[in-house]
């Protein structure tokens, strides 16, 4: 009865830890706030990189992101992951309609990400849905906001 118990939990293990990920590197477009482009690399089964360059109040962000992904357990190529990182970029607050004040300049920030995505088996497409918080540390400081977003993203 024990060999039973180690063999299924071997497999059970075995499986969650393969289906972590089901690609290596990914790069698309990110519809939603900030929006842009987006990549994405495994650096090994459950750990990433996702770098995002997007246009923000009138300007560019660079965000950089270290990621944990895992498996849902119900649905294949469905994942969580969760992440943070941070930002750096130019932009011009002023376009912004919920800020009372002006700022033309560069900020320096963290970041945190939350989401879903789902890689599709028959096609070389990924799409991820999350949540982005940030905090302006340096420029214009402050809380930045939480953000979400759509990605699709062609899978190699």
């Amino acid at each position: 009865m024990k060999r039973i118990l180690m063999i299924v939990l071997s497999v059970t293990f075995l499986t969650v830890t393969l289906n972590a990920q089901d690609y290596q590197t990914s790069l698309g477009l990110r519809a939603g706030y900030p929006y842009g482009l987006t990549v994405k690399h495994f650096l090994g089964k459950t750990n990433a990189v996702e770098g995002i360059l997007a246009g923000s109040y009138g300007g560019l962000v660079i965000t950089g992101l270290y990621e944990n992904e895992h498996w849902t357990g119900q649905y294949p190529g469905l994942n969580w992951f969760w992440g943070f990182g941070g930002h750096v970029g130019f932009w011009d607050a002023g376009r912004n309609p919920n800020l009372d004040e002006v700022y033309n300049g560069s900020v320096i920030g963290l970041d945190a990400i939350l989401g879903l995505e789902y890689t599709f088996d028959e096609i070389p497409l990924n799409l991820s849905l999350d949540i982005l918080p940030s905090l302006n540390l340096f420029g214009f400081t402050g809380w930045g906001g939480i953000y979400g977003a759509l990605s699709v993203r062609y899978v190699f």
